[in-house]
This record gives C-alpha cells, structure tokens and sequence, in this order.
C-alpha cells in the first residue's frame, strides 16, 4: 500500500512538470519583475523557498529580476538608534538622518539576505540599488517628505548586462537625485518603474493578501485596467490596495504586459502563477 502511494506521488509530479511544459515554453527568455515585500520575506524558511523558486525560474529560461522593501526592518532600526520620525498625513518625513538609515538597512542587511539566499540555492545574485550606474534617477516628491523620491529617468541597460551574464538582479528601493542626493522611493513604484523601463513581460507584486477582492470579498482572478478604475472608483479597492494597483495601472502604461497582486506568503506563488493553469492571485491587463 505504501508503494502505491509514493507510486501515485511520483505519477502526480511527473504530470504536473508535463502540465508545465506550454507554460515553460512561453517564458523563455522572458523579463519578470518580482516585488517581494518586508512582510511577504517572513522567516528564514519562507525566504530560502521563495529563492529556490527564483533559481528555477533562470534555470528554465526566465530573467528574474527582484525588488525588494523593507519597511518592518528599517522601523526596527530607526527604534533601535532612538530616532524619532514626523508624520505628514500619515506618511513618513525622511529627514537626512532617517534616509540614512534606510540606506543602511535596505542596501545592507536586506538586500544581502537576499542575496545570500538565492546564491545558497545556486543562483548566481547580486545586490545593488537604484543609485548603481544610474538605473534610477528620481525627483523629489513633495518637500515636506523631506527625502522621498519618484523615478523620473530610468536606465536599465546594467540590468541586460547582468542578464546576458546569467546574473540576477537584487534592487533595493533607493534612487540618485540629480545634486547628489540620496531618495528613499515606494518599493512598489520602484518595482513598477523597473518594469516598465524593462518592457517587462510580468511585474508580479507579493504582497500579505491573496489579490484584489470584490465587493464580496472574492478575489478577483482577472481585471482589466478599465475595471480596476471602476472599482477604485466605486470604493471597492480602497485603503493600501489602491497604491498597488495605480502601480500596476502605470506600470501597464509603461509597456510592461501584466500585472499580478498575489499572496507572497504562500508557497511557490511565483511558480504556481507562472507555471500552472490556473496561476496565483489578480492578473491585471491593459483593457
């Protein structure tokens, strides 16, 4: 009995790598753009199979590049150093001491846990930020922010650069103002703006919820943009929704294929989106 178990086990695999095959196919040579939040990089565990996932992804022909936050680390560290932040209708105020700080942690102890992570599993990783070769130039968002940035010109050719290398990218949210200033940016609008400036075919946006729900509470498998816009509209998408699916809207604008907001907590989202049938939370679309 119990070899007829692992026998049915081995036969399940064997037809879901087959199932695989059109979706394979279809990504080869592929850009994704992977935003991976502060609350979506849970444990250890979490992070070393969300970096196994990423290797697979290159190994079958994908050029994965990754963005990453880290709000809950960098709050951590500005309690730790005892530095107190103002608030601007609810939005942090990035003064000279804080964008350091968000330095520090973002290019620092987050983004080389990732990259560690994913050069555990056999990738090939490496970390740097918007300011590295000018990827991302920004403009300051609104001065009572203080050190907030929006992405105002984008250079991506490092990123090819690295992909003709079988390299991954590891991107922390940061952007060169044109004084030599440092901008803290939204990880969402950085990985939008990435994308975008990459003509990605996917910008997949994990967050802490399983997609964009309807006014009963289901999620939403599919959206076009028009649709997005009606349900903002009708209060529907509402609260921190509504900044992940302006960036999937602006990042669409920019050229990038398809938007999706999944559940960057549950196992192999990536995989399960990419590379099955059914896919993994909302695929938004250009109308």
């Amino acid at each position: 009995m119990k070899t007829r178990d692992m026998n049915r086990d081995w036969i399940a695999t064997a037809a879901t790598l087959s199932s695989a095959l059109p979706y394979l196919q279809r990504y080869t040579d592929a850009i994704v753009v992977i935003k991976l939040g502060g609350h979506a990089m849970g444990s250890d565990e979490a992070m070393d199979t969300f970096a196994r996932d990423i290797v697979l992804m290159q190994q079958v022909g994908v050029n994965p590049v990754i963005v990453h936050g880290g709000g809950p680390m960098i709050n951590a560290m500005l309690d730790k150093l005892d530095i107190k932040s103002e608030f601007v209708n609810g939005k942090r105020v990035t003064d000279k001491a804080t964008v350091e700080v968000v330095e520090m942690v973002l290019s620092g102890l987050v983004n080389k846990r990732i990259v560690q992570a994913i050069n555990r599993q056999g990738g090939r990783a490496v970390g740097l930020s918007g300011k590295d070769a000018n990827l991302m130039i920004c403009e300051q968002t609104d001065p009572s922010l203080g050190f907030v940035g929006t992405p105002s010109q984008m250079d991506p050719k490092l990123l090819h650069t690295l992909f003709e290398r079988d390299m991954i990218p590891v991107i922390a949210p940061l952007g060169a103002g044109t004084e030599g200033e440092t901008y803290n940016v939204n990880g969402d609008t950085a990985a939008g703006a990435i994308a975008a400036a990459l003509k990605a075919d996917r910008l997949l946006l994990l967050t802490d919820v399983s997609g964009v729900k309807n006014a009963d509470g289901d999620v939403v498998t599919e959206l076009k943009a028009g649709r997005i816009r009606q349900m903002t509209e009708d209060g529907v998408i509402a609260g921190g929704m509504i900044p992940k699916t302006e960036t999937a809207l602006d990042a669409i604008a920019g050229g990038v294929r398809a938007v999706v907001i999944l559940d960057g907590r549950a196992p192999n989202a990536c995989l399960l989106e990419l590379f099955t049938e059914h896919g993994a939370g909302s695929l938004i679309r250009p109308d």
